[in-house]
This record gives structure tokens, sequence and C-alpha cells, in this order.
């Protein structure tokens, strides 16, 4: 951690605000602190921040995050520029400026957007600001949405191929149990059987956060997975984790680096659809990597059109892959079992491509 060049910084809402207090100034001066003094040092940082939302509580009367999207969105206007008020005022005092970016998970589907944000971001850096990146709470929906920004940091830091993601909340590190019960800290995670058997804890102790230690470990997965080691620690941890001292739990890279448009596909596409393969399309797609055939397809379940994400599972219902399909479930039932040169005499030009087609689809 102590040679990363560029690194993203995710810290959780239980970390930063609280719902009688609001914005926490110890907390985030401290986090501010940490980050400016690495920034200064001649490192590249994005602060991915959770915290608008309930940070909009208190000036709005409420006691508690609502449930409902249109109450969350209106707290999330309030909060977004206090909060940014906040980290301007704190960074500031260290010489460091810093910039609003706000994302959509739609922001990660289609090319021209993500090479935007990209570009962008790293222009950011380039000049010495420290970006700060939260989910654009005001606009996004429940069916197209991060709902955490752990997910959103790891798709920040394979976006902007950063060296590092440092997770941060206010748990110190990741235990084989309850620490209260005298676990014993993971520091070390290797791969997904390292966790085989872990209970994972959820939302912190101050009740305004969406994700807990579970998304954490999502999100660590998914950046170890495509070529980004990451890190699990406490906010009062974040100066010694960035100095490379052995807190928190670590996640080597185990894989390497995808396009970020499969990891969309993996990890946050809302799924409209199903298509069961036979035996011989299992294989074809699972092993051998093709595209899936119609010929493949033994049924097809739910409502989605051509463009969607659906699911593939075997005839048992494994899943196998997620893709994005090239028919609508209206089109499919005609092509099942039939080979392309066939649809293609039978049913005109246009029904002769692959359901899936290999570029569209990630295996899970």
């Amino acid at each position: 951690m102590s040679g990363a060049r560029r690194i993203v910084v995710k810290v959780g809402s239980s970390s930063l605000t609280s719902i009688k207090g609001g914005i926490s100034e110890e907390a985030l001066t401290g986090l501010a602190d940490a980050l400016a003094h690495k920034r200064n040092a001649g490192a590249e940082i994005i602060l991915v921040s959770s915290g608008a939302i309930a940070a909009g509580l208190a000036p709005l009367g409420l006691e508690k995050r609502p449930r409902d999207l249109a109450t969350q969105q209106a707290a999330a206007s309030v909060g977004q520029g206090l909060l940014m008020a906040r980290y301007t005022h704190a960074f500031g005092a260290h010489g460091v400026t810093v910039s609003q970016v706000l994302l959509t998970a739609d922001d990660f589907m289609r090319r021209s957007q993500h090479t935007n944000a990209f570009r962008a971001l790293d222009r950011l850096l380039n000049l010495g600001v420290v970006p700060v990146v939260n989910e654009n709470d005001t606009v996004a929906t429940h069916e197209i949405r991060f709902g955490d920004n752990d997910r959103l940091a790891a798709l920040v830091a394979h976006l902007v191929r950063a060296d590092a993601l440092v997770l941060l909340s206010d748990v110190d590190s990741l235990y084989d149990g309850p620490p209260s019960h005298g676990a014993k800290r993971i520091p070390h995670v290797s791969g997904p059987h390292d966790l085989d058997g872990i209970s994972i804890g959820s939302t912190g102790k101050a009740g305004v956060g969406t994700g807990g230690m579970v998304t954490k470990v999502e999100a660590a997965s998914i950046a170890a997975g495509s070529g980004i080691h990451a890190l699990v620690t406490s906010t009062r941890n974040a100066a010694a984790a960035l100095a490379g001292e052995d807190v928190g739990t670590w996640f080597s890279v185990n894989g390497s680096r995808k396009p970020i448009r499969l990891l969309w596909l993996a990890h946050l596409a809302s799924v409209q659809g199903t298509l069961v393969l036979d035996d011989g399309a299992v294989k074809a797609v699972r092993d051998r990597h093709t595209s899936l055939l119609p010929a493949g397809i033994a049924a097809v379940r739910g409502h989605f059109e051509a463009g969607d994400a659906v699911e593939m599972v075997s005839t048992d219902n494994t899943v196998i892959a997620r893709g994005l399909v090239n028919y609508s479930a209206a089109e499919l039932p005609q092509m099942l079992g039939r080979s392309t040169r066939e649809l293609g005499k039978a049913l005109g030009r246009g029904y002769d491509r692959e359901v899936v087609h290999v570029d569209d689809l990630v295996l899970v």
C-alpha cells in the first residue's frame, strides 16, 4: 500500500455521520488529514464518500433514514452540499483542492459515459485535485442504482486503473466471528476459499449506512478479482493503512483486469429474465467460452427486451452466466432448438445471430 500511486478510498456513512449529530467534524477532519498527507506525499487519491443522505436528515427534521426513494433523494440533495462544504474546508487546510463527482450505475453501462467519466477523473488527478465521488442519489432510481457505495468504489477503482482500493468503516478488520466473542482478525484473503465458513456482519453502529461488512467484502473481492489490491479497515486506521502498516484485512490480487461493462454485468446489472440451457449449451458457454445460440436454449422465463440483462441457468437451476440478450422474451420461443442458419432462412435476416454474444457474456 505504501508504494501505491493511485488509490481509491471509500468511507461509509456510519464513519462520518450520526442521526443525532449530523456530520462529525472530528471524523471528517481526521480522514481529510490522512488523505491530504498522502496526496501531498505524491499519491493520487480519489475519495468515494457516502453520507449525503445521512447529512441531510437533521436539517430536514428526520429522525432516521427514510425508506421511500423520494425522501432519500430530498435528503441527499440537502446533505450533499453540506458534505462537500466540510470536505472543501478540511482539505483546504492542507492546500488540497477537492471536486465533486456524482455518478450513477448508468454511467458504467454505456461506453461513451464511462469513457468521459475516466477522462474527467484522470484529468482532475493530473491537476492535483482529490475528486470526491458519490452516487447521484437525487436522480438514481430503485431499478438502476448501486444501493451502497462499496461496489461504486470498486468500479471507480477499476475505471481509473487504481493500484489499490481502501474500504473504510467503523470496523477495523474482517474477523472469523463476532469480535466481542473473542474472534480472531483475518489479516489476509488470497481468494474466495479463505472466506469459506466465515459469518460476515451488516450495517454499522450509527444506523445510517446501507452496506456493512458484507458489501465491503464483495467490493474488495470485485477489486481483487480484476487486478486491484484491496484493504478493509476502519476510518481511524486510515493513516496507518495508507502508510502500509499491518492493519485491517488485505485482499491480494487473484484475477486480471476485465472490461468495465462486464464488471457491471456481473455485479450490478438488473436481471430481467432467465434462459434455461441444455447440457450441451452449458458446456459450450462455461467450458469453451462461446456465444449462446438458440439451439441450446431449453426454456425462457421472464419478460425482457433485446438488450436487457438475463441469467443463463442449467436445467437444475444452477446459474452459469449473465449476458445481454439480442432478442426479446416474445421473440425467443419460436427460435428454441433451431440453428441460426435455419432461423435465417425461415424468419429472415436478423434472426441468424447469437442469442447472447460471447463479448456480452460473463461467467458467474
